[in-house]
């Protein structure tokens, strides 16, 4: 995940994407290239051949938000996308992304706990605090029980992306195993994008490369994506098919922690199942994690 060449494959990905129709060009004849010719992406964004070539060698540092901007609307990228191009630029210049300053761990085990008693006071649906290496770090009661066959029977803290891919279980938790495998991969990209030099999100996703093949296409197609919220499909081993509605929060007091809540529609079988499995947590006790 060095940074030049993230740079170099990101930009290459998204110009490859893009027809000429796409952008209002003329195709023309002889085309050898998949998508947009170098030339015409500097066209649209206002350089000079010999800069985007430069750019997409993956020599970013030092380009201007005017210049990433603009190569951001030749592209056509979305925000995500834009976001991910302006982290990478960053990254190249040596500048810590906003919001992910490292902090000492001393000061972290306050709020920890602070975080926990927050979590436990969430009693309408499951709720989890996620870390940017796809680690479940802590939940509510009701998380522990909807994330059982994550959290299984302990040991080392559960990770979410090796379950995605790595436990054939995820398939039967996850109906629409695709999508979620999409969404795990691109919420990792953005976070590598970040940070080039997290040796830990740089062991996990080499694991995971060396382990699932379909890991690592979907690695090499360097989408990005971000949560957010919206609404996911599960069906769990003890109350069956679950639809929720989720939203995605992010912890500014630690550094690179997200909470996620998931809530049903009131009234719906889904938020009586919820409720079924609330009532199993309450009499099953769930190895803890965090």
């Amino acid at each position: 995940m060095e940074n030049m060449a993230e740079v170099r494959e990101f930009l290459m990905s998204r110009r490859a994407r893009l027809s000429p129709t796409d952008v209002g060009l003329t195709a023309g004849a002889n085309r050898r290239v998949a998508g947009l010719r170098r030339s015409e992406v500097a066209m649209l964004a206002d350089l000079s051949v010999e800069y985007y070539a430069k750019l997409e060698r993956g020599d970013i540092a030092g380009a201007s938000t005017a210049v990433l901007e603009s190569l951001a609307r030749a592209l056509v990228l979305d925000e995500t996308e834009r976001m991910h191009l302006l982290d990478l630029a960053r990254a190249a210049d040596g500048i810590p992304t906003s919001g992910r300053h490292r902090r000492r761990a001393s000061t972290q085990q306050p709020s920890r706990l602070a975080l926990q008693r927050t979590l436990d006071a969430i009693t309408g649906g499951p709720a989890f605090v996620r870390d940017r290496h796809q680690n479940l770090v802590a939940t509510n009661p009701l998380g522990a029980a909807f994330y059982s066959p994550v959290i299984g029977n302990g040991g080392r803290t559960p990770n979410l992306a090796r379950f995605q891919f790595l436990d054939p279980a995820s398939r039967d938790f996850y109906p629409d195993w695709e999508l979620f495998a999409q969404m795990c991969v691109g919420i990792m990209r953005v976070e590598a994008g970040r940070d080039p030099h997290d040796r830990t999100l740089q062991d996990l996703v080499g694991e995971l490369t060396t382990r699932s093949e379909t890991f690592a296409r979907l690695w090499s197609a360097h989408d990005v994506r971000t949560h957010g919220s919206g609404t996911k499909r599960f069906h769990h081993p003890i109350v069956g098919s679950l639809t929720l509605q989720y939203e995605e929060l992010t912890v500014t007091a630690e550094d690179g922690l997200s909470l996620l809540i998931y809530t049903p529609e009131p009234g719906s079988p889904s938020a009586e199942r919820l409720q079924l499995l609330a009532n199993w947590a309450s009499d099953t006790p769930v190895t803890e994690h965090s």
